[in-house]
C-alpha cells in the first residue's frame, strides 16, 4: 500500500460495494471503523444514484477496541438481516478492520441466518478495487449458481448471459442497453445480466444459457472462467468498442449462437467510419495520442485510435496489473514501451516525454492534460460526476463508436480553431476589433491591411510552391487557405526563398503567430 494524493483504484472492499450496489436483494455487512462510510459518497455523489448502497457498517470506534468487536459485528449482521431481509448476505472487513482479525465469515455463520451468507476474503494490503469486484462476483456465482442435473435443451433462439457491468462503472448502464439491442437485432436472447440489476435468484439460473458475453474482463473474467469449467459455458473474448471490434464481436457471437454471421454483421451500421474518412477529419490523420486506463478500455482505445481514426499511438499503459500481459502485447503492435503503473506522477512523466497531441485516459489524465495544455477525452474509470451523463452515451457497439468519434475528435477540432486564431491574429479581416460582418449596419471604411513584412522595393519573382507544400496547404480549411498562401508567399519573399517547402510553410506560421 502506498500513500498518495490520487489513486486509480480504491481498496478491494470498494469493489465489493460496487457489486452489492449493482444488484437487487443483496446486502453487504462491512466490519469497518467509524469514517469508512465515505464510500457511500462514490455512489450518491459521483454516480448520482438515487439510493444509498446496501451496506451496513459496524462503525466501531477507538474505545471499542478494548472490548468485544466480534460481538459488534454479529449484532450488525443480525440487525441488517432483520431490517432488509435480503436473499443473500455478503460479509467482510475493510482494510482497517482486517487488522483486528475478527473473521466476519465465521461469526455470521454462527448466527445461522436463513439466507446464504457469502464471506469475502479481500486482502486490502495486496489487492485493489477491481480485483475486489471480480472476487466478490466470483464468490456470488460460486455460491449461488445452480449446476443443472441434465444438459440444457436449446430453444428456438440462442440464449446468453451478459457479465461484468457494475455500479460506478464507466458507462456500464448505457453499454448494457446498447449490447442488449445489438443481441436482439441478431436474434440472441439475454438470459441474465449480472451483476447489474441481477438478484441472487438470477445468479442461480446463470447456467440456463448457451454462452456468456463478457463485457468487462476486469470484473467478470474469473467468474466466466469458473462457469466454463463447471457449466461448460463458453465466453466471448472480443470487447465491442469501436466499429471494427463490434463487427468482430457480432461474428464471434454468431459463431457461438449458430446463426449466420454475414447476416448479423450487416444488421447495423455506424456513422463513425465514414466520418473518420471525411474531409474534415483528414486534418487529424497522424495525430499523436497517448492512451492510459484500465486494460480493457486502454487496449480498445488504442486500436480504435490507430486503425479507425488514423492517429499515431505514442503511449499505451494501464494501472490494471492483473492484465499487464495483454497491454504489453498491444503495445508491441504499436511499437511503444508499455507503461504498467498506478503512480500518476509516473504517468504524467510518460505523457510529457511522449509529447502527444491528444490524451485518452482517466479522470487523472484529464487533470494532467489540463496542466500541460493538451486536449483530453476520458475513456476509463476512475471518473468523476461529468462522466455519468443523463443522456444515452455508450462506449460499446455501433452507437458507442459514434460517441467515441465525437468525444475524441471535438477536442482536436477546438484545438484547430485556437491554432487558426493564433495564426491569423492581427489580420485586418479577423482581428478582435473587427465588426461582425453578418450583423449589417452602416458601411464603414475598412482599415488598410497592416504591413506584416517589409518587402524589398526591388521587384522580385514570387517563390514557387513544391508539390509537398501545396498538399500540406490543402489541409488548411478553405476559408483561410488563401490568407495562409499570401502570408507564406510574403514570408518567402522577405527571406529570398526561391521554393516554398513544408518547412517554409510552418516557418511562416510560426512567424505570424508571434
Amino acid at each position: 500500500m502506498q500513500l498518495t494524493l490520487w489513486t486509480y483504484e480504491g481498496p478491494p472492499h470498494v469493489g465489493a460495494m460496487r457489486i452489492a450496489t449493482a444488484m437487487r436483494d443483496v446486502h453487504y455487512v462491512l466490519h469497518a471503523p467509524q469514517g469508512d462510510t465515505y464510500a457511500d459518497l462514490l455512489f450518491t455523489m459521483i454516480e448520482r444514484a438515487n439510493k444509498r448502497p446496501p451496506v451496513t457498517y459496524t462503525t466501531f470506534q477507538a474505545r471499542d477496541l478494548g472490548g468485544d468487536t466480534a460481538q459488534l459485528f454479529k449484532d450488525a449482521a443480525r440487525d441488517a438481516y432483520e431490517r432488509f431481509k435480503p436473499q443473500a448476505l455478503l460479509v467482510g472487513a475493510s482494510c482497517t478492520a482486517e487488522l483486528i482479525q475478527d473473521d466476519p465469515g465465521g461469526l455470521t455463520q454462527a448466527l445461522a441466518l436463513p439466507v446464504p451468507v457469502i464471506p469475502l476474503e479481500l486482502p486490502a494490503y495486496q489487492k485493489k478495487e477491481n480485483w475486489g469486484a471480480a472476487e466478490t462476483f466470483y464468490q456470488l456465482v460460486r455460491h449461488l449458481a445452480v449446476k443443472p442435473t441434465q444438459p440444457r435443451v436449446k430453444g428456438n433462439q440462442p440464449r446468453c448471459n451478459i457479465l461484468g457491468p457494475t455500479a460506478l462503472g464507466f458507462r456500464h448502464r448505457d453499454d448494457v442497453r446498447e449490447i442488449r439491442q445489438l443481441l436482439a437485432l441478431i436474434g440472441v436472447t439475454v438470459n441474465v445480466t449480472a451483476p447489474l440489476d441481477a438478484s441472487p435468484a438470477d445468479i442461480a439460473r446463470l447456467a440456463d444459457a448457451d454462452f456468456n458475453v463478457v463485457l468487462y474482463p476486469e470484473v467478470a473474467q474469473t467468474a466466466a472462467s469458473w462457469m466454463t469449467r463447471n457449466f461448460g459455458l463458453t465466453a466471448t473474448r472480443t470487447i465491442p468498442i469501436g466499429a471494427t471490434a463490434t463487427r468482430e464481436f457480432i461474428r464471434e457471437v454468431a459463431a457461438l449462437a449458430g446463426i449466420d454471421p454475414d447476416v448479423a454483421a450487416a444488421a447495423a451500421q455506424s456513422r463513425s467510419p465514414w466520418y473518420a474518412k471525411s474531409v474534415d477529419s483528414n486534418y487529424l490523420t497522424g495525430k499523436r495520442v497517448f492512451v492510459f486506463g484500465d486494460a480493457t478500455h486502454a487496449i480498445a482505445a488504442a486500436r480504435v485510435a490507430a486503425h479507425e481514426f488514423g492517429f499515431k499511438v505514442v503511449g499505451l499503459g494501464t494501472y490494471s496489473r492483473e492484465f499487464a500481459r495483454d497491454v504489453r502485447e498491444a503495445a508491441a503492435i504499436y511499437g511503444v514501451e508499455p507503461l504498467i503503473s498506478d503512480d500518476y506522477l509516473e504517468v504524467e512523466a510518460a505523457i510529457c516525454a511522449a509529447g502527444p497531441e491528444l490524451v485518452l485516459g482517466t479522470q487523472m489524465e484529464r487533470h494532467i492534460a489540463k496542466r500541460l495544455g493538451l486536449p483530453c477525452a476520458v475513456i476509463s474509470a476512475p471518473v468523476h460526476v461529468q462522466d455519468f451523463p443523463a443522456r444515452y452515451s455508450p462506449q460499446m457497439g455501433y452507437e458507442g463508436a459514434n460517441v467515441l468519434f465525437d468525444t475524441w475528435v471535438h477536442p482536436l477540432m477546438m484545438g484547430l480553431e485556437e491554432h487558426l486564431i493564433g495564426m491569423f491574429r492581427g489580420d485586418f479581416e479577423f482581428h478582435e476589433d473587427a465588426a461582425p460582418s453578418h450583423l449589417g449596419g452602416p458601411a464603414t471604411q475598412a482599415p488598410a491591411p497592416p504591413a506584416l513584412i517589409e518587402v524589398p522595393t526591388t521587384p522580385s519573382a514570387p517563390a514557387e510552391w513544391s508539390p509537398d507544400a501545396e498538399k500540406e496547404l490543402r489541409k488548411i480549411p478553405f476559408f483561410v487557405r488563401g490568407k495562409a498562401r499570401r502570408n507564406t508567399e510574403a514570408y518567402a519573399l522577405s527571406k529570398s526563398v526561391p521554393v516554398i517547402t513544408i518547412e517554409t510553410l510552418y516557418d511562416a506560421k510560426a512567424h505570424f503567430s508571434r
